[in-house]
């Protein structure tokens, strides 16, 4: 009931008009008051009829209150009988009107909470989404059924709103749907940007940015060094070195409000891209702050690119660039826009490299960083790889990428990392095109589908000991390869195409780290291996270390130098260092 009552000034007269039943129309003479008027009001609203009209919206109201929760039961029991009459996967009861099983997600990491349904539910499970359906797959039989049988039909990508505004609007490599505009991006990523021959031919900044790193820990040696931020910025020197011939952190770079410029946009990309959209997912909630923070983080991103773009641009006209073993990526894909600026534009120029820095730098320092903290906590597998190492490549000499093939064992330390502690423990997601079957399941079309490498890669019928450090299990058959077991890259045509770049980047710092320094663990606790929530998983807490804060920020560093110039050839290391 909603009363509406006009304002009364007093020696005015005024009609007020009551919607309480029956309807009432007062007059007031220049001598009632307003105060009158308030009691002919509250008499009225006293009468018998009034009252039995409150007592029966009372009523109504605890009625109300009453069934709600027996539709809430009719629906989810209605639903789930629904599905199974269908042949959906198994799915988790209940599911909520509107949302569904968002309330299931509300546990970080996701990766571990739908590890759980699964073991419960089975290796295939369909929840729903709010207004999206998503099917989560936990085993290699399965995860090999959709990326063989039906891996054209799971190739698509479903439309997120970071995808629309930090992809141009779905049409970069990793968001773009399946068809002649993805495989041609597939095409110039895989033969001009990180072939064989492409990535061998800028190893020289690779093996700089390594040197450079080496050599900032040499002089930093009796001093607390913070691993984390030296491998993100070491891989962040490495992917820019490759695209543009420029580094922005460390020493050596002229320009310092391009690289000021450069870290604030990587941040914020960083930052946003680890949010939650609720709006993906409720499409009917707006997201009109976060879509605004998108749009004007992707206009300074564009800008950037282009002003990148513009730069080679220029260098090319003013002087030879130097042959093809010193030009950059994007001079690379410059000079081949002469030939075909169909296929090569500016948007798709911007689109591959803003894809290398966001896919390559975060998951292989991450990496790293899991790797480096598994030696310090299992000190014999570091002495094994130190004497690999040590018999193979010697102390004359600075390790390089050709020496990553003669060295099995560190390659074993990588892939037990990897699958330990995999980058994209749910990988990209993917969406269905059609109807398809999935372990004899019916699955609609546009159902995003999410593989569980952690689940698979952590699963002790796979894998016996899953959560131990062990390197030496892809000695034998256990760690046999087998794509589906062992798929931290994904598997299929949207599998991750940078895979090569990776494992060359990672191996060649780990096993410069070994090669170089002593590190050790400082006291008798292990190194913390909490996991984090989001896409890329990081350390939170790192046992034994310092906590430093800047800006607000809290970050862990490691208690003493934990690492120390190894003894026996400190002489012609300088040499190589200079």
């Amino acid at each position: 009931m909603a009363a509406v009552l006009a304002l009364v000034i007093e020696e005015t007269t005024v009609t007020c008009h009551i919607t309480y039943p029956p309807f009432i129309c007062y007059s007031l003479s220049d001598n009632q008051s307003a105060h009158s008027l308030r009691d002919t009001v509250s008499n009225t609203s006293n009468t018998p009829s009034t009252k039995t009209r409150t007592v029966a919206i009372n009523k109504s109201m605890a009625t109300l209150f009453l069934y709600f929760p027996v539709f809430l039961a009719l629906y989810a029991i209605t639903r789930h009988f629904l599905d199974r009459i269908k042949n959906y996967p198994p799915t988790p009861f209940p599911s909520l009107p509107i949302i569904g099983h968002l309330y299931l997600l509300i546990k970080k990491p996701i990766y571990r909470t739908l590890s759980k349904i699964s073991s419960k539910h089975g290796p295939v499970i369909l929840l729903q989404q709010g207004s999206r359906r998503l099917l989560v797959v936990s085993s290699p039989s399965i995860a090999e059924e959709c990326f063989t049988k039906n891996d054209v039909i799971f190739a698509n990508r479903p439309r997120l709103l970071l995808a629309k505004h930090f992809a141009y609007n779905h049409t970069t490599l990793a968001w773009a749907s399946y068809g002649d505009h993805w495989r041609n991006l597939r095409k110039i990523a895989s033969v001009e940007v990180l072939s064989a021959y492409r990535l061998q031919t800028l190893s020289s900044i690779r093996v700089d940015e390594v040197k450079s790193m080496i050599c900032g820990l040499f002089r930093n040696q009796n001093q607390i060094v913070e691993m984390k931020t030296v491998f993100f910025e070491q891989t962040l020197n490495i992917m820019m070195g490759m695209i543009a011939g420029k580094r922005y952190y460390g020493d050596g770079f002229s320009d310092v409000e391009e690289a000021k410029r450069f870290r604030v946009i990587h941040a914020e990309t960083s930052l946003l891209s680890g949010q939650t959209i609720i709006g993906d997912y409720l499409p009917w909630i707006k997201s009109k702050k976060m879509e605004k923070r998108l749009i004007e983080c992707q206009i300074k991103r564009d800008r950037f690119m282009q002003y990148l773009i513009e730069q080679q641009r220029r260098r090319i006209l003013e002087s030879d660039s130097g042959g093809e073993k010193k030009r950059n990526l994007i001079q690379v894909l410059l000079s081949l826009k002469e030939t075909e600026p169909e296929y090569y534009t500016d948007d798709i120029i911007k689109g591959l490299m803003l894809m290398l820095l966001s896919a390559g730098t975060g998951t292989s320092s991450t990496t790293m960083e899991w790797a480096l903290s598994l030696l310090l906590n299992h000190a014999e597998v570091l002495e094994k790889a130190r004497i690999e190492i040590d018999e193979q490549i010697g102390h004359d000499r600075l390790m390089d990428e050709a020496d990553l093939a003669k060295l099995p064992y560190l390659r074993n330390i990588l892939n037990e990392t990897l699958r330990m502690y995999p980058p994209a423990p749910l990988l990209v997601p993917h969406e269905s095109s059609e109807e398809c079957l999935v372990g004899g399941f019916r699955i609609p079309r546009g159902t995003m589908l999410s593989v569980n490498v952690w689940a698979i890669q952590n699963d002790p019928k796979i894998w016996p000991d899953p959560r131990k450090f062990r390197p030496e299990r892809f000695d034998n058959s256990e760690g046999a390869r087998d794509a589906f077991k062992l798929m931290p890259f994904g598997y299929g045509r949207r599998s991750c195409p940078g895979e090569g770049l990776a494992l060359k980047v990672v191996g060649l710092v780990l096993g410069s780290l070994i090669q170089c320094f002593e590190w050790q663990k400082i006291g008798d606790k292990m190194v913390d291996m909490t996991e984090g929530s989001g896409v890329v998983v990081v350390l939170l807490f790192c046992g034994n270390r310092h906590l430093i804060h800047h800006n607000g920020v809290s970050t862990f560093t490691f208690a003493e130098p934990s690492w120390s110039p190894r003894e026996g050839s400190n002489r012609n290391r300088r040499a190589f260092w200079a």
